[in-house]
């Protein structure tokens, strides 16, 4: 059992990406953009910020968004037409 407990505080270590959800500050956001039907890209500027896929929602170039935050992770809520889209990923820009 103590090696087990070994492994897995190990992997947490060398592999955070597994034991937290990726987040993005978008208070700052002045545009967006559609990579894809189910994918956005938030800018500051010209500078992106963060991509954020909705798998259970369609978005268009003229779709209204709507952040029920201004810090979003991995399966919070937007709003995208008025319906209620849960984020399945949100990836850092840098």
């Amino acid at each position: 059992m103590k090696k087990i407990w070994i492994i897995l505080s190990l992997a947490i270590l060398l592999f955070p990406t597994f034991s937290s959800a990726d987040c993005a500050s978008l208070e700052r956001y002045t545009s967006w953009i559609v990579e894809s039907s189910h994918a956005i890209i938030f800018y500051a500027g010209r500078r992106p910020l963060a991509r954020v896929e909705l798998p259970n929602c369609e978005v268009r170039p003229l779709s209204t968004i709507r952040l029920m935050k201004s810090y979003i992770c991995d399966s919070d809520v937007i709003i995208i037409d008025g319906e209620a889209c849960h984020i399945i990923s949100v990836q850092l820009m840098n």
